[in-house]
């Protein structure tokens, strides 16, 4: 497997075979799973890391999470069954690799029970899974729960994060090693292509249904775009029946295949979010895919957003007054769009291509497997 940016001669011994089990939240249709680990896993092979997956929830569930059918309780017992087996064969491997946490909605006692019997796990966080807990509605959650993520990240011989937020609350509550590794995308997979031809101007986002409800913080700016352009709203990976009154949408179903020729279509990328503590723990996956397909973005100044973008590649705004502005702005000057989607490309292909962060991936996972072998971890 070539990555191009990576350089192969490294210091690490590849010789040993390292054997990690990858316990993750979801398959590839889960894109916290596929971004932040699945994508790495040819070039770990490479590396001499041999990585076992077991997620946790599968397929069916994610298919009936996005479309809104209700939870079955024998489904996620069933998962938490599987897991616990993976759980029990853990000591087979040099070392664990979790997505967020073990067992949702329960307490850490299975990070504790791996603690306790000397075997190493690095947790990954790409958003601020913390908070569903500790900022939940209900007093039991809280009060059971509250300082669940916060026990995993001390127990753990590595914690991987996606931002600063994440990072400042696991030097916080006492983690041993945190290391930052933003979200990053596979740029083989994402190409450039002209701005489309289409007489409707398009403005463009990519989500899931559990964040749709984040473009109705814009619903006012948007529709007087409309009312002054003609255009459409085109929405990819949005529940079908999705909609904001007073505003052209079309909706794609998102899939890997087509995710990249469904954002080739948009003329500019937006992702609006709220100041919230859950929001700033994001990592900005979208805005690099925007970026990738050198299309400029319109992002609230939220968490990382304030990182990614800048004047030379997009606009952060303060007010609807503003996001009106920045839109009409782009829509009307098609050579701007060019400019700041090229150097938005060139952003992404020199700080958040896979190209530039497996390397790095692949050494701390070798070193933190080295360090349990040789008893300083």
């Amino acid at each position: 497997m070539a990555i191009a940016a990576c350089n192969i001669e490294d210091r690490m011994d590849k010789k040993a075979i390292i054997k990690v089990l990858l316990l993750s939240r979801y398959s590839r249709l889960g894109a916290s799973s596929r971004v932040r680990s699945y994508q790495y896993l040819p070039y770990l092979k490479t590396q001499g890391i041999d990585v076992t997956v077991a997620p946790l929830l599968r397929d069916g569930y994610i298919n009936d999470l996005y479309m809104g059918k209700r939870k079955h309780f024998g489904t996620i017992f069933g998962a938490y069954l599987r897991r616990f087996g993976y759980l029990l064969k853990s000591g087979r491997f040099d070392l664990l690799w979790l997505e967020k946490e073990l067992m949702p909605w329960l307490p850490a006692w299975g990070e504790a029970g791996l603690s306790h019997l000397g075997i190493p796990y690095v947790v990954d966080y790409d958003d601020a899974t913390f908070h569903r807990y500790d900022r939940h509605p209900k007093g039991m959650v809280r009060a059971l729960l509250g300082g669940k993520i916060d026990a995993v990240m001390r127990r753990a011989a590595l914690v991987t994060v996606g931002n600063d937020y994440l990072a400042d609350r696991a030097w916080r509550v006492g983690a041993k090693r945190v290391e930052y590794l933003p979200t990053v995308v596979d740029l083989k997979r994402y190409c450039v292509t002209s701005q489309p031809k289409d007489e409707v101007f398009t403005i463009g986002w990519i989500g899931t249904p559990n964040t749709e409800k984040y473009l109705s913080l814009i619903a006012d700016p948007l529709r007087r775009f409309f009312e002054q352009r003609k255009g459409r709203l085109l929405l990819i990976g949005a529940s079908k029946r999705f909609m904001i009154d007073g505003i052209p949408i079309e909706v794609l179903p998102w899939s890997e295949d087509c995710e990249v020729p469904f954002l080739q279509r948009m003329h500019i990328g937006i992702m609006p979010l709220p100041d919230l503590p859950m929001e700033r723990g994001k990592s900005g996956l979208k805005l690099l895919q925007y970026f990738a397909c050198g299309r400029p973005s319109v992002a609230s100044p939220v968490g990382i957003n304030v990182k990614i973008v800048n004047h030379r590649v997009g606009f952060l705004p303060n007010s609807d007054d503003e996001w009106l502005t920045h839109l009409l702005r782009l829509a009307d000057d098609p050579d701007l769009r060019k400019r700041t989607g090229e150097e938005g490309r060139r952003m992404v292909e020199e700080r958040y291509s896979l190209a530039r962060w497996a390397l790095k991936y692949a050494h701390i996972l070798r070193e933190v497997a080295q360090q349990y072998k040789n008893g300083t971890l």
